[in-house]
């Protein structure tokens, strides 16, 4: 009897475990327990832990009162989202965009308007429509670097054109940038949160895409009466978040190894980025995808009437997990699917290519 193939998973937005630093983390959390026992042991407050909160300032240029660290950037998100949204509030949203914001919002009440997302970011000029039509949106959640699940990156004259819009318009930008550090390829662009001249951006990222999945640190950068807002929240929530966890990247940046850290995880994204490209060129042609400059993930669209449902039934009969595109929006998406690279080596990815090939043929035609 035949062995059931090993399976291979596209579905995870995580680093595989061989490209994180578990050493330099070990050490960081030595050096830190060492250095601050009582800040590191201790409750806290809800503001997170100060010395990591005074890097991540630094880092944006702002205020430490600008600045709150959290349990990952999707409790971040969650804070911001109970702070600013009410029911029937107007959200634009990037269509597609991440299946768990669009479930938060949701769970807020909130009148999602979805914008189509182009190769260069959102379209600015489907905003504008809105606007001209008379909707006034309360917040637009926009992912600028290498956006999940399309791995598409916003340029910067639409960065620059979305900040005067926010301005001109009395809407909030939530600039949701988890994978800013991860750029393999092309050039860094500037924030939305540094090109703005008044409060109308806030900014969120996370460590969990860096440093490793399982230390759920994440932050906000914003104006100093909403992070005192959020922090209120915080305190109601979890008096104070995971203080160890905190105190760990703080140490790991402080030290160097999180720029190093970078670096290696980079080298490997780029590697396997570009062997899932070759992979679904060779052996998926009718794919349409854009190649990423960084990140964790790879949109393909099908031709019209591809049935990306029955893709994902039939890949899991081969060992292969895969995300539908139907999830990641309102409506449409059925013949789109989401692949992420980052937690699968080079080899896996073609085989795992092979088998979804392989998975295409077998559906019925039309």
């Amino acid at each position: 009897m035949a062995s059931e193939p090993a399976p291979i998973s596209f579905a995870r937005g995580a680093p595989s475990l061989d490209i994180i630093d578990v050493e330099g983390l070990r050490a960081a959390a030595d050096a830190a327990f060492a250095a601050d026992p009582a800040g590191t042991f201790s409750y806290g407050t809800s503001i997170g832990y100060r010395p990591l909160r005074a890097w991540i300032a630094e880092k944006h240029g702002v205020a430490p009162e600008n600045v709150i660290v959290t349990n990952g950037s999707m409790q971040a998100d969650a804070f911001l989202f109970e702070a600013l949204v009410e029911p029937d509030d107007v959200v634009v949203v990037e269509r597609p965009t991440y299946d768990r914001t669009l479930l938060s919002l949701r769970s807020r009440g909130g009148d999602l308007r979805p914008v189509a997302l182009q190769p260069d970011g959102v379209d600015v000029t489907g905003i504008e429509a809105l606007i001209a039509d008379g909707v006034k949106p309360r917040l637009a959640h926009l992912i600028p670097n290498f956006q999940n699940p399309a791995g598409y990156t916003l340029s910067l004259e639409k960065r620059k054109a979305l900040v005067e819009l926010a301005k001109a318009n009395g809407f909030l930008i939530f600039e949701d940038d988890p994978y800013v550090e991860l750029r393999f390829t092309g050039e860094t662009l500037p924030t939305m949160l540094s090109l703005a001249s008044d409060d109308q951006v806030v900014y969120a990222s996370s460590f969990s895409k860096t440093v490793c999945p399982g230390i759920r640190v994440g932050y906000l950068v914003g104006p100093e009466k909403l992070i005192a807002r959020i922090a209120k929240l915080a305190t109601n929530t979890y008096i104070s978040p995971n203080m160890v966890a905190q105190s760990i990247v703080n140490e790991f940046c402080r030290n160097g190894s999180y720029a190093r850290s970078i670096e290696t995880v980079k080298v490997a994204l780029k590697e396997r980025a570009e062997a899932l490209g070759e992979a679904l060129a060779a052996q998926l042609p009718e794919a349409r995808f854009v190649a990423p400059e960084g990140g964790y993930f790879l949109w393909v669209e099908m031709p019209d009437g591809f049935d990306a449902d029955a893709l994902f039934k039939a890949a899991a009969e081969r060992g292969v997990a895969i995300v539908k595109g139907t999830d990641f929006l309102i409506e449409g998406g059925e013949n789109a699917f989401r692949l992420a690279y980052s937690g699968v080596g080079v080899e896996q990815i073609r085989e795992g290519v092979a088998r979804l090939a392989d998975a295409a043929k077998s559906l019925p035609v039309g």
